[in-house]
């Protein structure tokens, strides 16, 4: 049997409520969960008190003890997980803002499922918020969003985590950054 179905069978276990599938789950994942936590510490301010360990252990807590949740595939639950690190960093974001109104915001460059330039710091609550009113009127195309910049899915892997053709997932992508650069008072072609 492959990783893969490994992956998927465990998956499968912990969504029927197998504790002994969630501790055997994790190692299998820990490192796809740890770089998806440093690609989303990348984006914060240098001095962000969160670790990737911190991250990955929070969210994969939040994730498997949801119930009446089904796994799909490994590609599902690493999306799902990337979402739950956004909230966990978002929400971390939105306490310090509280604190401290305005705060210091920059500027958020979309790329294809990374940041243009990895040294500025996303304004995770600017994004977040944008994000949402996306949903709002555009929610396929939200989700898309969602899995290729939060998640780092690639566009094939979306189009089969969402069971779409990959040329809809492309459009949807590319109208979704336009619509959002625009929500954020970016432009296009700031972006690499």
């Amino acid at each position: 049997m492959h990783k893969k179905d490994d992956i998927t069978q465990l998956l499968d276990q912990v969504a029927a409520g197998d504790d002994r599938a969630v501790d055997v789950l994790l190692p299998m994942l820990y490192e796809e969960l740890r770089a998806i936590a440093e690609y989303h510490l990348k984006a914060e301010r240098p001095d962000h008190t969160l670790q990737a360990t911190a991250l990955v252990h929070e969210a994969y807590l939040r994730m498997v003890n949801q119930d009446r949740v089904v796994w799909e595939s490994r590609a599902h639950f690493l999306a799902i997980a990337s979402q739950a690190i956004r909230r966990i960093l978002v929400d971390a974001a939105r306490a310090r803002n509280a604190l401290k109104r305005g705060g210091d915001r920059k500027r958020l460059l979309l790329d294809t499922g990374m940041l243009a330039n990895e040294n500025e710091h996303t304004d995770l609550v600017a994004l977040d918020d944008a994000l949402a009113k996306l949903h709002e009127r555009y929610p396929d195309k939200a989700r898309i969003v969602e899995l290729r910049f939060f998640g780092g899915l690639t566009g094939a892997e979306v189009s089969t985590v969402l069971d779409i053709p990959s040329r809809t997932v492309d459009r949807h992508w590319q109208f979704a950054r336009a619509w959002l650069f625009r929500e954020l008072g970016d432009h296009p072609e700031d972006a690499a």
